[in-house]
């Protein structure tokens, strides 16, 4: 699949820089959402560019490597955990992306967003902007802002979470729900990296 077809489409229009924006790490019960930004050369080859949720790790981070030493400009940007829990995780999602852009040091014309959502009920995307369903297999910009967006949380994850809090086991599970990080909640309660909002359901069992 040509993943360029979305850019051309936005250059046809007149829009010379044009940045993929994606983000990771909106369902985990614990740490911040994370999203990135991206500005490529046009027309850039990255063989095996692709969604970062279909590729292995190893191959996300040689593909993190790439992009960062050719991308023209590139972003990497969190909304915490404590955002999270005050504005909700659509906003904060918002947040983040648009933190991502802010970052660049290239200001885009366009941004391509993964999704269809531009917007929260407090948060809005201020750079002028199309939502791609499917972006991050659909659009090389895209897909490489979701590279850059997973491999930085699942490193913060690995990195700080995990030093900070080595009892949860976030190294493992990157902060998801799995069954090994219930069972840690229940040994040891929530830490401070904890998503208040997104342990209701863990609340309730408990009770």
């Amino acid at each position: 699949m040509d993943l360029w077809t979305p850019e051309r489409e936005q250059w046809n229009k007149g829009f010379q820089v044009l940045c993929g924006v994606d983000e990771a790490g909106a369902g985990p019960l614990a740490g911040p959402v994370c999203a990135a930004a991206v500005i490529l050369p046009r027309e850039l080859e990255i063989p095996g560019l692709n969604d970062s949720k279909k590729l292995n790790g190893k191959k996300r981070e040689a593909l993190y490597d790439q992009i960062t030493a050719r991308a023209e400009a590139w972003s990497v940007a969190f909304a915490t955990e404590e955002e999270i829990d005050e504005i909700d995780i659509l906003n904060a999602r918002m947040l983040a992306m648009q933190r991502a852009i802010d970052g660049l040091s290239l200001k885009p014309d366009m941004a391509l967003i993964d999704g269809n959502r531009d917007h929260g009920s407090r948060v809005f995307l201020e750079t002028p902007h199309v939502t791609l369903v499917g972006g991050d297999g659909k659009s090389a910009s895209i897909a490489a802002a979701s590279i850059l967006a997973k491999v930085s949380r699942d490193r913060y994850a690995v990195q700080e979470l995990d030093a900070l809090y080595p009892q949860y086991g976030f190294a493992r599970h990157k902060g998801y729900g799995t069954k090994a990080h219930y069972a840690a909640l229940d040994a040891h309660g929530p830490c401070p990296a904890h998503r208040k909002t997104f342990l209701k359901k863990w609340e309730a069992r408990r009770l």
